[in-house]
C-alpha cells in the first residue's frame, strides 16, 4: 500500500528554507515543492514518461508566482495527459508555449546566477549570443527534449553568415547552459559534447597591430614631434614607456601616482579580469622609470588640478576619448600599423628578446594573471626588484633607439 503524504499548507510552503530536513516538500500525486540553495523555490511534479516508462521530473513554475492551489491545477492537468498516453513535457501550454522547463528559462537563470562572478561586459557578450542566436530556436522548447542536432543546427546558421567566432562562442554558451541544467536536474546529458569538432576552423586571433622594431625609431620620433594637445602627447609617450591597457591609461587618476615610491598603483577593479578577481586582487603595479617621474612631472603641471591625469577636451570631470590615442597615431602616419594597446605587444617582443629579464617577470608586468592564486601572490611580491630593473631597462632602450626631444 503507497504512503499517504500529507498535502502541504500555505504556512509551509512560505516558510520553507533550504537545508531544512530536506529540499523537496512532497504534496502527493509526484507535486512537491523545491527549494534551492539560491533560496528561490519551483513547483515540480515527478512522474514516468508515456513512451520508454522513465522518471521525469517537469518543471510547473516558480513559487510564490504559481501559488499552491495553481500547482495542484497544473498537477491534475499532467494526469489527464499521461492518462491519454501524453507526456505532458511535450505539449503546449494555452499561451502556445511548450510545457516543462524550457531553455530560455534556465538560461536566464543561469545568467543571473552567474551575474556576480562575471564582469559586466563579459555577461553582457554572454547573453547577447544567446539572446540572438539560441533563443530564437531552442528558447521555447524544454531543454530536455533538445537534441544535439538541434544545437548544431543553430550553430551551423550562425556559421553561415561567416560568423565562426560567434559560432563558437554560441556553442560554448550552449554547452554551459546545458551542465547547469544537468547539474539541477533539469536534463540528464550535456548534448552539446563533441559537437565542437564539426565546426570550422576558427580564423587565427589578431593581435593588435604593432611596428617592428626596425621602425620603432621613426614612431618614436614622430611622436616626439606630435603637434596636438600635449596632454595626447604625454599620453603616448607614457603609453608606450608603461605599456597598460588603453583603458587603464584613460581612466588614471593623480591619486594612483606615488612620486615618493616612483609607482603608479593601477586599481584592481580597473584591471582585466572577473569581478571576484577584481574584488579580491590587489592593486597592478607600474614602477616608474627616471624617464616616467619626468614626464609626469610635467604633465602634473598641465592637468595636476584635475582628477585625472588625462582630462576629456569636453569636461575635466571625465577621461579623454577611447579613440584619442589611436586617432593621433592615424594622424602621425601608422593607421594600422600601430594602436594604443599594440605598444603591449611591442613592449612584451623586445623585452623578451633583448632585456635578458626573466619572462614571468615581463608577464608579471604585462599584468597576465597566473591562474594559481598562491603563486599569483607570491610572485607579485617576490618579482618588484626585477620589474623596477625590467621598466628603467625599457626606457633606456626607446631613448637610445631614438633620442626624443624634451624627453
Amino acid at each position: 500500500m503507497a504512503k499517504k503524504i500529507p498535502p502541504l499548507t500555505d504556512s509551509q510552503c512560505r516558510s520553507a528554507k533550504y537545508g531544512n530536513s530536506g529540499n523537496k516538500l512532497f504534496d502527493g500525486g509526484g507535486l512537491y515543492l523545491e527549494v534551492l540553495k539560491s533560496g528561490h523555490k519551483r513547483w515540480r511534479l515527478k512522474y514516468r514518461r508515456p513512451l520508454n516508462k522513465k522518471e521525469n521530473a517537469l518543471t510547473i513554475g516558480p513559487y510564490p508566482a504559481v501559488t499552491l492551489s495553481m500547482a495542484r491545477a497544473k498537477r491534475e492537468q499532467a494526469k489527464a495527459h499521461l492518462a491519454a498516453g501524453v507526456d505532458p513535457d511535450t505539449i503546449e501550454d494555452t499561451d502556445g508555449k511548450q510545457v516543462g522547463q524550457k531553455f530560455r528559462d534556465i538560461a536566464e537563470e543561469w545568467l543571473k546566477l552567474r551575474r556576480p562572478g562575471w564582469s559586466p561586459g563579459y555577461h553582457q557578450r554572454i547573453s547577447n549570443a544567446l539572446n540572438a542566436n539560441a533563443y530564437p530556436d531552442l528558447g521555447r522548447r524544454a531543454i530536455a527534449q533538445i537534441s544535439g542536432k538541434a544545437v548544431l543546427d543553430v550553430v551551423k546558421k550562425v556559421e553561415s553568415r561567416g560568423a565562426l567566432e560567434m559560432a563558437s562562442r554560441v556553442l560554448e554558451s550552449i554547452g554551459m547552459v546545458f551542465r547547469y541544467a544537468v547539474g539541477i536536474g533539469m536534463t540528464t546529458n550535456d548534448v552539446t559534447q563533441g559537437l565542437a569538432q564539426f565546426l570550422q576552423p576558427r580564423p587565427p586571433v589578431e593581435h593588435f597591430p604593432h611596428v617592428g622594431i626596425s621602425n620603432l625609431p621613426d614612431l618614436l620620433t614622430r611622436i616626439a614631434q606630435y603637434h596636438g594637445r600635449p596632454e595626447t602627447k604625454a599620453a603616448l609617450k607614457l603609453m608606450i614607456h608603461t605599456f597598460p591597457r588603453t583603458n587603464e591609461l584613460r581612466w588614471a587618476e593623480w591619486g594612483e601616482i606615488d612620486f615618493e615610491a616612483s609607482e603608479w598603483h593601477i586599481p584592481a577593479q580597473r584591471m582585466k579580469g572577473s569581478v571576484i578577481q577584481k574584488a579580491t586582487a590587489g592593486a597592478h603595479i607600474v614602477p616608474l622609470s627616471k624617464q616616467c617621474l619626468l614626464l609626469l612631472q610635467d604633465l602634473h603641471k598641465l592637468t595636476g588640478r584635475h582628477q585625472f591625469l588625462f582630462p576629456g577636451m569636453r569636461s575635466p570631470r571625465v577621461p579623454m576619448s577611447s579613440e584619442t590615442i589611436n586617432k593621433a597615431l592615424k594622424i602621425m602616419g601608422f593607421e594600422g600599423e600601430q594602436t594604443g594597446h599594440g605598444f603591449r605587444g611591442l613592449a612584451s617582443t623586445i623585452m623578451n628578446e633583448y632585456s635578458g629579464i626573466r619572462a614571468d617577470v615581463i608577464e608579471r608586468q604585462l599584468a597576465h594573471k597566473d591562474r594559481n592564486k598562491i603563486r599569483r601572490a607570491y610572485n607579485h611580491a617576490q618579482y618588484m626588484d626585477e620589474r623596477r630593473e625590467l621598466m628603467q631597462w625599457w626606457s633606456d632602450y626607446l631613448d637610445a633607439q631614438r633620442e626624443m626631444p624634451g624627453e
